[in-house]
C-alpha cells in the first residue's frame, strides 16, 4: 500500500483555498508543503503532521496519535495520526490547523 488516496483527497480539500501549497511524493507517501516547508503528509493510511515540539506530548495523548518513528528513534515534532484520529472532518481539521500553526514559525530549509 503506497498511501491512502482517500485521505490525501480529504487533505487537499482542506488546502483547496490556501496559497503556497505544494504536493511532493516523499517517503512512500505524499507530503503537503506550505510556504516551502513540510506541513502534513499521508503515509499508508495515516496522516503525518509536523507540529510544535512543545505540543508533542499532549498530541500523543489524543485519539489515534503516535510518535513518528522511521529509524528506530522517534522524531520529536512529527506525529502519525491513524484512521481513528482523522475519521471526521473536525479531527482532520484539528491536526492540519495544529501543523499550520507551527508552519508559520519554522524557517525554510536551505537546499544543499
Amino acid at each position: 500500500m503506497a498511501y491512502s488516496e482517500k485521505l490525501a483527497d480529504r487533505v487537499r480539500t482542506v488546502f483547496v483555498h490556501r496559497k503556497a501549497v505544494e504536493e511532493k511524493k516523499m517517503m512512500g507517501g505524499i507530503t503537503f508543503m506550505v510556504n516551502g516547508k513540510m506541513c502534513v503528509g499521508v503515509h499508508k493510511d495515516e496522516l503525518m503532521a509536523r507540529i510544535d515540539p512543545q505540543a508533542y506530548e499532549a498530541a500523543l495523548r489524543r485519539k489515534g496519535c503516535r510518535e513518528m518513528n522511521f529509524t528506530g528513534k522517534p522524531m520529536k515534532g512529527f506525529v502519525f495520526i491513524g484512521p481513528k484520529g482523522t475519521a471526521n472532518k473536525k479531527d482532520l481539521d484539528y491536526w492540519i490547523e495544529l501543523a499550520l500553526d507551527f508552519n508559520k514559525n519554522i524557517k525554510v530549509s536551505k537546499k544543499g
